[in-house]
């Protein structure tokens, strides 16, 4: 497991600083990019939410594959804003070879035209209690669906796939 380096006596303060949410820090969420455009939308309104609820001013989405904005485009529109440091989010549920491989190689090769700019690639959403929450507010939503209480949510509006099967 890799180790943050302890600050030297006395600079506590301005270590932590370093790895604090900076005005300059820019956000760039990453799915694995679909051939189906709805699904490749479904990532800019989650960038949208993300950016409205956090204090992040700068947020671009990003596909790994097959899709467009690349992670190499939506880089370098961060480093064309001003940031300071990218942060590569992915936007995946499991610690995969995507996490481990793909999206490290594709960062790094983005940021090999900004080398002034340093990235960190996050951690996966992986397990998170409030995932949970998320998994059976969809259930229950789906359930009122199938008995026709509401419309179909946005995931599966158009599809006719959230339905009974017998």
């Amino acid at each position: 497991m890799n180790s943050v380096p302890k600050p030297a006596l006395g600079s506590e303060t301005s270590w932590r600083e370093d790895f604090a949410v900076g005005d300059k820090d820019a956000v760039v969420i990453v799915d694995h990019g679909s051939r189906r455009q709805e699904s490749n939308l479904m990532l800019n309104d989650f960038v949208e939410m993300f950016r409205a609820k956090t204090s992040y001013s700068i947020v671009e989405a990003a596909h790994m594959e097959l899709a467009e904005p690349t992670i190499k485009d939506a880089f370098g529109k961060c480093v064309q804003q001003g940031v300071s440091r990218v942060i590569v989010s992915p936007y995946f549920l499991s610690p995969g070879r995507h996490w481990k491989q793909d999206i490290p190689a594709l960062a790094a090769e983005a940021s090999k035209e900004h080398s002034n700019i340093p990235y960190i690639v996050t951690a996966p959403l992986g397990l998170h209690e409030l995932m949970v929450d998320i998994m059976n507010d969809r259930i229950k939503y789906c359930l009122r669906h199938v008995a026709g209480d509401v419309d179909e949510c946005t995931v599966c509006a158009g599809t006719g796939k959230c339905r009974l099967y017998s």
